[in-house]
C-alpha cells in the first residue's frame, strides 16, 4: 500500500511531497530545510531512495541536492535543465523504482519552464497520484514568464498542451499534487489551495476549458509582477545550493544595532505590526514573522545587503531564520531578542506612528486634513478598484520611488494591513509622518470613501 505525505511551506505558497511504500520513498521538490523531510521519513520508517525535481525552481532554493547527498538517494532532474551538480537526468517516459510495485514515471510537461517534468506515481502500473510541480495547478497553471521574456508566449502555448496531455493520459480520480499555487507567485493566478483531481481539473481549470489562443491571451494578460529575488533562485539551484546553517546568529547589543543602521544595513523587526507601530528602533523595517516574511523581505532588500533581525522571542527568531534560508538569505549579520528598550541606546526613545481604519481616513478627509493616500497593492489588485485621489506605489517598489510620495501626512493601505505595515515602516524610516491603515480593503467602501474602477 502506498502513501503520500504533504509538506507545507506556507510562507512561500508551496508544497513538497514524500511518497512511498512500506520500506522506501521518493521526495518531490523538497524545501531547503530538509530536516522536515527527514523527520517525515523517520515517522514513516522509510528510507528515501530518490529525490525528484520537477524543474529548476525560480521561487525558492531547493534542498534536493543536499537531501540526495545525505541519504544517498538518486537525484532526478529533468534532462533539459542546465545544472552544474551531479544528477540523474530524466526524460519523458523514464521509470524510477520507489518501492515494491511502486514506480515514478516522468512526463514531459514544458510550460512553466522549458524542461519542466511532472511525475506520475504508479502502483502495479496504475497511476495513483500526479506530482505536477508548476504545470497543472488547482484551478490554474504555473506562470510561463519566469525564464526569458522572448520565450513567454511559446511557453504559454506549451503549458496549454502539457495540461491537456496530463488530462488525456490520467484517469479522472487521479489526485493532482502541484508544488505551486497555494499563494506562490509562481502561479499565474490565484489558484486554489485545496486538493483536486484530474476530473475536477477537467471541470474547472481554464487551461483545460479554453482553446489555446484564448488561454494564452488571458494567461499573459493576467500576469503580475515577478518578485525580484526570483532572479537569484534559478542560478542558485542550477549551481548546487550549499547546506543550510541554522545555528543561532551572533547577538547584537544596542550600540551595534545603531552602527549597522548608520552604515546603511537593514535592521528588520519581526514583531507584529501593532507592537511595531507602538514603539520601534528608528530606521528599522517591519516584516512580521507571521506574514509573508521571506517573500517580501527577499523581494525588497538589495540582494546581498547584511540584515540584522530583531525578535520578541527566540522562537520567532529561529522561525524567521529558517524561512529566510529558503530564499537564499542564509546568515543574518546579527540578531537580538527582546523589546525596543533593549535595542536603543541610552538617552533615546523608541519611534512610533499611528494606526487607523478606513473609517478614520474618511473622517480625516471630511475634516479637511492634509491627507496623502498611498496604495501599496500590486497592479493587478489596483486594477479592480482604488480610492479616489490615492497614489499608487506597490510596496516592493516603494524604496525606489519615495520621491513620488507627495508632501503631507501619508496614510498607507494595502488589502489587509500587512503590506501597509511594511510600507509605513519604510516611510517612517525615511522621516515621513505616516499612518498605517490596518483594515480590510472592503471597509473602504463601507466607510464612504469614493472608489474608482477601470470600468
Amino acid at each position: 500500500m502506498y502513501f503520500v505525505d504533504t509538506l507545507e511551506t506556507e510562507g512561500l505558497g508551496n508544497r513538497s511531497y514524500l511518497a512511498g511504500g512500506a520500506r522506501t520513498a521518493v521526495a518531490v521538490d523538497p524545501p531547503r530545510d530538509i530536516d522536515r523531510v527527514l523527520a517525515l521519513a523517520a515517522r514513516r520508517g522509510v528510507r528515501i531512495v530518490a529525490v525528484a525535481e520537477t524543474h529548476v525552481h525560480n521561487d525558492y532554493v531547493s534542498g534536493g541536492l543536499e537531501l540526495s547527498r545525505l541519504t544517498g538517494a538518486r537525484y532526478l532532474v529533468p534532462a533539459g535543465a542546465e545544472v552544474a551538480c551531479t544528477r540523474l537526468p530524466v526524460a519523458d517516459g523514464d521509470l524510477e523504482p520507489v518501492d515494491e510495485d511502486l514506480t515514478l514515471r516522468a512526463v514531459a510537461t514544458p510550460g512553466h519552464t522549458p524542461h519542466h517534468t511532472s511525475y506520475v506515481l504508479q502502483e502495479a502500473g496504475h497511476a495513483v497520484a500526479a506530482f505536477t510541480g508548476g504545470s497543472l495547478l488547482i484551478g490554474g497553471v504555473g506562470r510561463p514568464d519566469l525564464v526569458e521574456p522572448r520565450l513567454t508566449e511559446r511557453l504559454a502555448r506549451a503549458q496549454h498542451a502539457s495540461v491537456h496531455r496530463l488530462a488525456a493520459e490520467l484517469a479522472d480520480e487521479v489526485p493532482v499534487l502541484p508544488t505551486h499555487g497555494f499563494g506562490s507567485f509562481c502561479a499565474s493566478s490565484a489558484a486554489g489551495d485545496e486538493g483536486g483531481t484530474i476530473g475536477a481539473a477537467k471541470a474547472s481549470n481554464p487551461g483545460l476549458l479554453q482553446d489555446v489562443d484564448t488561454f494564452v491571451k488571458e494567461l499573459l494578460d493576467g500576469l503580475d509582477d515577478i518578485p525580484a529575488y526570483y532572479a537569484h533562485m534559478g542560478p542558485a539551484n542550477a549551481g548546487g545550493p550549499a547546506p543550510v546553517d541554522l545555528t543561532a546568529p551572533r547577538r547584537a547589543d544596542a550600540e551595534e544595532i545603531g552602527r549597522r543602521l548608520a552604515a546603511g544595513e537593514w535592521v528588520v523587526d519581526l514583531r507584529g505590526r501593532v507592537a511595531f507601530a507602538a514603539g520601534h528602533v528608528a530606521g528599522a523595517f517591519n516584516f512580521e514573522v507571521d506574514g509573508q516574511l521571506a517573500t517580501y523581505l527577499a523581494w525588497m532588500i538589495p540582494w546581498g545587503k547584511p540584515v540584522t533581525l530583531l525578535a520578541g522571542n527566540a522562537g520567532d527568531l529561529a522561525r524567521a531564520q529558517r524561512e529566510l534560508t529558503r530564499v537564499g538569505i542564509d546568515r543574518p549579520a546579527a540578531a537580538s531578542v527582546g523589546t525596543p528598550a533593549d535595542w536603543i541606546t541610552d538617552g533615546t526613545t523608541p519611534a512610533a506612528f499611528r494606526r487607523a481604519t478606513f473609517a478614520d481616513l474618511a473622517a480625516a478627509r471630511e475634516r479637511g486634513e492634509d491627507v496623502v493616500v498611498v496604495d501599496v497593492r500590486r497592479d493587478g489588485e489596483r486594477a479592480g478598484g482604488w480610492i479616489e485621489g490615492s497614489v499608487h506605489v506597490p510596496v516592493h517598489q516603494l524604496h525606489h520611488r519615495l520621491n513620488e510620495v507627495p508632501e503631507g501626512t501619508v496614510w498607507v493601505h494595502c488589502a489587509g494591513g500587512m503590506r501597509a505595515a511594511i510600507a509605513a515602516s519604510v516611510l517612517d524610516a525615511a522621516g515621513r509622518e505616516v499612518v498605517a491603515v490596518d483594515d480590510g480593503y472592503a471597509a473602504a467602501a463601507e466607510a464612504g470613501l469614493t472608489l474608482c474602477t477601470t470600468g
